[in-house]
C-alpha cells in the first residue's frame, strides 16, 4: 500500500470529527512534540508521502522544520493553497478557516510554502468548487502553470463536496498554453462516499494520480450510537476486524487501497499509536466477497456531504 501521512491533526489541535473527545492541545510545547513524533515515526516506518497546508494551522511550519533534519531524495511533499488557518489554537474558536481562491491569497502562501523545496513535488488548489471560480480564473490557473514549469511541480487539486466528479471533469478540461494544468487529484473516497469510482477508469486513463482523503469518513466507520443506521455496516467492519486481527481503520484502508488500487491513501493519524494502526493495512487481502459487501453500504453524495457539515470541530 502506498500511504502517505496527512498533517491535519498535526498542525491544529481540532479537527471536524465525529468522535467528540475531549484532550488539553493547548500546550504548544508538547503539541510539537508529538507531531514531531509522528511524522519521523511515519518516515520510520517507509512512509515518503507527506500532505500539509497552510490552513492546517502550524502544519507547514512543523514539516517544513522536520524536513531540515532529513536528506532523502525520495522524500515527497504536498501542500496546497486558498485557505487561511484563523481558531489561532482557540478550542472554542467560531470559525476555523477562512478560505479564498484570489490570485493574492496564492502570492501569499506560495512565499512560506516554496521554502518546502526541494522537497516539494505537488501543489494544490485547496478544495477547489465551481462556486469559487478558480477553475476559471485566467491569472490564478496561469500563475499555477508558471510555478509548475519553473519549480517542476505537479500541480492539482483536492474536491470536497456533493460534486467532487463535475469537478475533477471540469479540472481535467484546464489547458495553459495549450497544456493540460492539472496532474493530482485529492479525492474523498470511504465506504459511505463513493463517488470516485464513476470517474476513476477516466482518471486512470489520463494517467493522473489520485491520492484519496478521509477515507475513516471522519470517524464515522467507528461504531457510534449517533448512527444507528450504520449498525450493519458496524457489525459487519468489526466481524471482519476481527477476522484479520486488525482495527476497523486498517479494514477502511485496504479497501480503499484494493478498490482504487494506484492511489496514495492519506492516514490522518494523530498519534502514533493511530499510525501503526493504519499501517496494519498492509498485513492481509479482503476478498471479492467482502470487497463488494462493503461496496453495498455507499450512501448518495448528497446524503454524505449533509451529514459531514453537521460534525463538529473538536
Amino acid at each position: 500500500m502506498k500511504l502517505g501521512l496527512g498533517t491535519a491533526a498535526l498542525g491544529r489541535p481540532q479537527y471536524i470529527n465525529v468522535r467528540q473527545e475531549t484532550f488539553n492541545n493547548s500546550d504548544l510545547t508538547s503539541f510539537k512534540k508529538n507531531s514531531f513524533l509522528v511524522l519521523e515515526d511515519a518516515y520510520n516506518s517507509g512512509i515518503r508521502y507527506f500532505d500539509t497546508a497552510p490552513g492546517y494551522g502550524l502544519a507547514e511550519e512543523l514539516v517544513l522544520e522536520w524536513l531540515q533534519t532529513k536528506n532523502d531524495k525520495t522524500i515527497e511533499v504536498a501542500t496546497k493553497w486558498g485557505y487561511t488557518y484563523t481558531a489561532n489554537f482557540n478550542a472554542h474558536a467560531k470559525v476555523h478557516e477562512v478560505k479564498e481562491h484570489s490570485l493574492a491569497k496564492l502570492n501569499e502562501q506560495w512565499e512560506f510554502s516554496k521554502q518546502l523545496l526541494p522537497y516539494l513535488k505537488v501543489y494544490q488548489i485547496h478544495s477547489a468548487t465551481l462556486e469559487t471560480g478558480v477553475l476559471e480564473n485566467t491569472k490564478v490557473l496561469e500563475k499555477l502553470a508558471f510555478l509548475k514549469k519553473e519549480h517542476h511541480l505537479k500541480i492539482g487539486i483536492t474536491i470536497t463536496g456533493t460534486n467532487q466528479t463535475e469537478v475533477i471533469q471540469k479540472a481535467l478540461k484546464v489547458k495553459v498554453n495549450g497544456d493540460y494544468l492539472f496532474d493530482v487529484f485529492q479525492v474523498t473516497y470511504n465506504f459511505l462516499d463513493q463517488s470516485l469510482l464513476d470517474i476513476v477508469d477516466e482518471l486512470t486513463y489520463q494517467n493522473k494520480s489520485i491520492v484519496i482523503k478521509e477515507a475513516l469518513a471522519n470517524g464515522r466507520v467507528f461504531r457510534n450510537s449517533s448512527y444507528p443506521k450504520y449498525n450493519t455496516l458496524y457489525t459487519t467492519l468489526e466481524k471482519l476486524a476481527e477476522t484479520y486481527k486488525v482495527g476497523i481503520d486498517a479494514i477502511a484502508l485496504q479497501f480503499v487501497l484494493q478498490t482504487i488500487p494506484k492511489s496514495t491513501i492519506l492516514s490522518g493519524a494523530s498519534n502514533q499509536n493511530q499510525l501503526h494502526q493504519n499501517l496494519k493495512a498492509n498485513s492481509f487481502l479482503l476478498s471479492n466477497d467482502e470487497i463488494e459487501l462493503l461496496k453495498s453500504f455507499k450512501t448518495s453524495a448528497d446524503f454524505y456531504w449533509k451529514e459531514r457539515k453537521q460534525l463538529k470541530w473538536n
